[in-house]
């Protein structure tokens, strides 16, 4: 399948590289030169602009950081909707407000043009090794026919609803790591400034009920000091304001989301948000005065 490829950051560049490693035909395009030629050595072609790829290929993937960037790469000047036919289809994988995915969707729909919003969650490394999980809204057939290609980047793919609920469930999702990895934190550093050793005591909780996959990938990077990011902190900033802000439209209460927003707006201006969001637990070292290793 020839498919084009918008957005060749730390998620979408190896996403790209699965699909050509897959044997698609991909056509791409990002602003960074660099990661194109990257993607070209790997044997896809490099497009001009969004209006370019569209161009040239039936279904056109999005990876970009935020609303504002989907809209314009989409609706912008030489983007996916100056180039893309009647029944061209837009998948943005990018994670962002769900009722801008609707008002995306809608406008689209003027031109004939068809949409699935499919953001993921894993991060870099399940990006690298194909296996992130991919939560997807739109129309029920549209997601039928392009499962196989999304499964070529992902270890699951789920229909969640009508367009905008894959990122109603990329939310929700992110309000579940982001206060797991702070109870993770928190427990932590009580158990250092008790005087156990943390590291034994993630040992034995691991296997119990508090056990979780958030627990087991970032607890022993908070235990090696090693805040490498593999989602940076000013991405879940970015996701939290969006749970915020779409919560806020229904009125469904999120206080701790909210409290995590402030954790997170900390290791902002101590300029940890280029780090890894394991770094949370920094902010419980600081209040308890104690290093959790």
């Amino acid at each position: 399948m020839k498919v084009g490829f918008i957005g060749l950051g730390i998620m979408g560049r190896p996403m790209s590289k699965n699909l050509v490693k897959a044997g698609h035909e991909l056509v791409v395009f990002d602003f960074n030169k660099e990661a194109v030629a990257d993607l070209v050595s790997c044997g896809a072609e490099a497009a001009e602009n969004g209006k370019e790829v569209a161009q040239k290929c039936d279904v056109v993937i999005t990876m970009v950081p935020n609303s504002p960037h989907v809209r314009a790469a989409v609706l912008g000047e030489n983007g996916v909707a100056d180039g893309a036919h009647e029944g061209s289809v837009v998948i943005d994988m990018s994670s962002i407000d769900p009722t801008e995915s609707k008002a995306i969707g809608g406008e689209l729909a003027k031109k004939g043009i068809e949409m699935l919003d499919a953001p993921v969650s894993g991060g870099e490394p399940k990006a690298i090794d194909g296996t992130l999980s991919v939560m997807v809204g739109g129309k029920k057939e549209l997601f039928d026919k392009y499962y196989d290609l999304l499964m070529v980047m992902a270890g699951s793919v789920v229909y969640v609803g009508e367009l905008g609920a894959g990122n109603v469930a990329k939310l929700a999702n992110q309000i579940v790591v982001a206060v797991n990895i702070a109870a993770v934190s928190e427990a932590l550093t009580f158990a250092k400034k008790a005087g156990a050793d943390p590291e034994l005591v993630y040992q034995a909780i691991r296997g119990g009920l508090a056990g979780s996959t958030v627990m087991d990938a970032k607890a022993p990077m908070m235990l090696n000091r090693n805040f490498k990011p593999g989602f940076r902190i000013e991405l879940h900033i970015k996701d939290l304001n969006n749970a915020l802000n779409a919560a806020h439209s229904i009125s469904s209460p999120v206080p701790l989301t909210a409290q995590l927003m402030e954790i997170m707006q900390f290791l902002k201006s101590e300029g940890y948000d280029k780090e890894d969001h394991s770094s949370i637990v920094k902010y419980y070292e600081k209040i308890a005065s104690v290093t959790v290793e």
